[in-house]
């Protein structure tokens, strides 16, 4: 055990963040640089080490919580850093974006602040980073077998780094022009730089492992023709079919998909462009989804130089405790401000779009909406709460539909869908076509980092134990557990 009372002697203390006024003019990540290391070991000294550790259960990835934290409390980096490992290849990732499932499974979160495992997690893997403790690990020797990974997300990356760790030939197939799927451009800057990225594919290079950029399977490049060529593939090509809102004028300039705004303001930072071709500057933005994108939506637009800023949500505000439904350890549906919920903006509750108004030259102006309600299990409108806001840009955030189906790569494939639109798969994450295994959203529906990294590892088992008739890589999660999905 860490500190036998340091959860009575010690509250907890998170990471800071930097003032409003200052983070809203750059897209530098919104933490104050330095800030944990001094209060990181007395946090993970919370920590009671329990005879029966709920956090486990709470993160997919089965993280060995209560041990990295007695390392952290120590101040033995190194070793944390191993224990870290040990369940997750990208700690630097979760510990930036994951919304922490384990926190909410903390015993101590029973009557006290949770333990700050997340905090914990990334200053790990930080300092692991500044000494040198993470380095390549190439395979001893190499199986002859090769593997393509579709998708460079966190499922393919993990996938793919579990497998070339096996001494498997890995190449990683992306249809954009870098490497990191949603970690590149779905998630804003100011929530994780791409300097983390970019340093774990270099590691991952270095291991052994093939990235080609520009390849989208299904169109550059025939399926079939891929699974020839391979001898496994692994489709891990995300849920990326954004829902859509068929309202009148959602044909209007200026109403888009947040996956069309976001990446264009990730690629300004990257470089490509010197101003969005999307931007919020000096409009009234409406954001309907209120949901982690949407957040990532607010946060843009104030970063942009937006006018005004408004989220919508169509559910009713969730409370601030837990629900009687919810009980400990589940992870409970709680009202959440986000960081880029702190720089400004309204957010509006239980109410539903009923049509987009436009000029005369066909761009969105305003947006009207209603209030609703939900009566026995069904929504219904509030009548005479009917409104009109102004909205020159909007963003629909509302979550995705399931796996990409119009460049063909499923149909090529050959492989079987489920009733939810997912590809379908066993318990050893393979699908209906031999050779052909499926990991993260792609077959589980859209979800959280957490479970893209360890179906990652788990689909690598799979694979691993097809190509060889057995693996010594870490056993699977089972893919028909859902109970932590949000």
């Amino acid at each position: 055990m860490a500190d036998p009372k340091g959860f009575l002697t010690t509250g907890r203390e998170a990471a800071k963040t930097r003032p409003v006024g200052e983070r809203v003019k750059d897209w530098n990540e919104v933490y104050v640089p330095g800030s944990l290391l001094p209060i990181i070991s007395k946090q993970a000294g919370r920590c009671m080490d329990c005879g029966i550790p709920f956090c486990h259960n709470g993160c997919p990835l089965g993280n060995l919580i209560p041990e990295w934290n007695d390392y952290a409390y120590r101040e033995d980096w190194t070793a944390a850093s191993e224990r870290l490992h040990a369940t997750n290849n990208f700690p630097e990732f979760t510990g930036r974006l994951c919304p922490a499932p384990c926190e909410s499974a903390c015993v101590l979160g029973i009557n006290q602040p949770a333990v700050t495992i997340k905090n914990v997690e990334v200053s790990i893997i930080d300092k692991a980073w500044d000494s040198g403790d993470v380095t390549p690990q190439p395979p001893e020797r190499l199986s002859g077998k090769t593997v393509a990974v579709i998708g460079s997300g966190p499922a393919g990356l993990a996938a793919a780094q579990q497998l070339t760790r096996a001494g498997h030939t890995v190449a990683v197939y992306e249809r954009a022009d870098r490497i990191g799927g949603l970690l590149r451009y779905g998630i804003p800057e100011f929530k994780m730089e791409k300097s983390h990225i970019n340093r774990r594919i270099e590691q991952m290079r270095a291991e052994g492992t093939k990235f080609r950029t520009e390849v989208e399977i299904g169109k550059d490049l025939d399926a079939a023709k891929l699974r020839r060529r391979y001898d496994a593939v692994v489709i891990a090509a995300g849920a990326t079919v954004s829902r859509d809102l068929p309202v009148p004028g959602r044909e209007l300039n200026g109403v888009h998909f947040a996956m069309e705004y976001l990446p264009l303001a990730n690629k300004v930072q990257e470089g490509d462009l010197t101003v969005s071709p999307i931007s919020a500057e000096g409009k009234h933005v409406v954001v309907i989804g209120g949901g982690d994108t949407g957040a990532d939506c607010v946060g843009t637009a104030h970063r942009q130089g937006a006018a005004s800023v408004t989220q919508l949500e169509i559910m009713p505000k969730p409370g601030e405790e837990r629900n009687a439904n919810q009980p400990w350890p589940t992870f409970p549906m709680l009202y959440k401000v986000t960081s880029a919920h702190e720089e400004g903006g309204e957010r509006v509750y239980s109410v539903s779009t009923t049509h987009f108004e436009g000029d005369e030259d066909g761009n969105v102006q305003a947006l009207h909406l209603v209030e609703v309600e939900f009566k026995d299990g069904k929504l219904e409108q509030k009548p005479g709460t009917e409104r009109r806001i102004p909205a020159q840009l909007v963003t629909l955030a509302m979550g995705f539909t399931g796996t990409d189906q119009a460049n063909g790569l499923v149909q090529q494939f050959g492989v079987k869908l489920d009733e939810r639109g997912n590809v379908a798969r066993d318990a050893d994450y393979a699908t209906n076509v031999e050779g052909v295994f499926v990991a993260g959203d792609a077959g589980r529906g859209q979800s959280l980092i957490v479970w893209a990294i360890a179906e990652g590892r788990s689909a690598a088992r799979g694979v691993d134990r097809f190509l060889t008739g057995a693996s010594a890589l870490p056993a699977p999660i089972r893919p028909t557990d859902r109970s932590l999905t949000v």
